[in-house]
């Protein structure tokens, strides 16, 4: 058989699998005949009352001298760690505002950064490739810095996401712009597996997010600019277990449901999306109307999910902060209307284990750390 005739029948196999994937697509959509919102209003559910007193910004935590790109909550609650343009790692305490530690990073383009389980260790990535590793104990050197104990290479492209293992301080997930996510031993500094790069399930563009199961530790997922949010098992790293599509644009962001059996993402598209990670369908879309041309549509940069789960913490370029009811899809608070409200794009936020603060980081080189107020119980 020639050349010519082994590519005219791959051509034709290929537009079979993609006709057989569209009709697979039509009919899986046929079967979404409600979302949750709709279902949630027919059996007479409300929103969840928010007033401007129910969430306040409590602190301030002022330091760095630019744009904060990542941060991370301490397991116990009581600590923060932010990365920011500025080349720098700070430490907080959160109760107090005070500085416990300022790392000096040897290539100043971070990132990502990620507390250790046990609250000892601190990572961070970004635009050197790497995933640098600091232990808060070790002795600074004689210009006050704390040496780097571990440096993990092997990605191909900038490391734009880095998260531990829950309950393990040795183990490590990373996602780079080389396509691929990194499951890493820190003890050793050695890979232990790699998902995508070269299998055909894996992502076809930067990898900008990852999300581990706390219910099922071997359980991640991932988003990319390929505008899809994909599965993954740490134990079956050939392949990813299934595919999300919805998304029109870059998915900057994931992060599971507390029940581990969902996981919401966040999109330039603008949208955050629920999905029921055993279905492949996402359960419900959380979009407000915009307007002016495409170009200032806001983009989605970050999310968090309250304890329960009832709510949907989501920051956008435009420096808004919405607090979605998810059941409803309805917005019952914009932190960026606030009184000590950023100033600039909110560029990460998360939540605190026990589920009573939320902190917001933004390009106006603060952190805000929220918490609810007067007779507002946590949700």
């Amino acid at each position: 058989m020639s050349v010519a005739e082994l590519k005219e029948r791959h051509i034709a196999a290929t537009a079979t699998v993609n006709s057989l994937m569209e009709r697979l697509k039509q009919r899986r959509q046929l079967l979404v005949d409600t979302d949750v919102a709709a279902y949630a209003r027919s059996q007479g559910r409300s929103a969840i009352s928010f007033g401007s007193t129910d969430l306040v910004c409590c602190r301030t935590l002022q330091g760095h001298t630019g744009k904060v790109y990542s941060l991370d909550w301490t397991p116990e609650r009581n600590r923060i760690v932010s990365a920011s343009q500025d080349g720098r790692l700070i430490v907080w305490n959160a109760l107090t505002s005070q500085k416990t530690h300022a790392i000096k990073l040897q290539c100043p383009w971070v990132v990502t950064c990620a507390f250790a389980p046990n609250g000892q260790s601190v990572a961070c990535g970004g635009l050197n490739s790497a995933c640098s590793i600091f232990n808060l104990n070790s002795q600074v050197d004689r210009d006050g810095n704390i040496p780097v104990s571990r440096i993990l290479t092997g990605h191909k492209g900038y490391v734009n996401s880095c998260q531990y293992v829950p309950d393990q301080e040795t183990r490590l997930i990373t996602s780079s712009g080389d396509q691929t996510c990194i499951l890493w031993d820190v003890t050793t500094g050695q890979r232990i597996s790699v998902f995508g790069g070269e299998f055909p399930s894996g992502h076809t563009a930067d990898v900008l997010s990852v999300s581990i199961n706390s219910s099922n530790s071997n359980m991640f997922v991932s988003g990319s600019c390929d505008t899809t949010a994909r599965l993954w098992d740490t134990r079956i790293a050939s392949r990813a277990v299934r595919t999300y599509h919805g998304h029109q644009g870059d998915v900057n962001t994931v992060k599971f449901f507390p029940d581990g059996q969902r996981f919401g993402t966040g999109s330039n598209d603008s949208t955050c999306r629920l999905y029921d990670m055993r279905t492949g369908h996402h359960l419900q879309v959380y979009s407000q109307q915009h307007d002016g041309d495409d170009n200032d549509i806001p983009t989605v940069t970050s999310i968090a999910f309250s304890i329960s789960g009832r709510l949907l913490f989501a920051g956008y370029s435009s420096g808004a902060c919405y607090v979605w009811d998810t059941l409803l899809a309805e917005v019952v608070l914009n932190l960026g209307e606030l009184q000590n409200s950023h100033e600039g794009c909110i560029s990460c936020l998360g939540l605190s284990s026990d589920g009573s603060a939320l902190c917001t980081g933004s390009w106006d080189k603060k952190l805000k750390i929220w918490a609810f107020g007067g007779q507002r119980r946590v949700i």
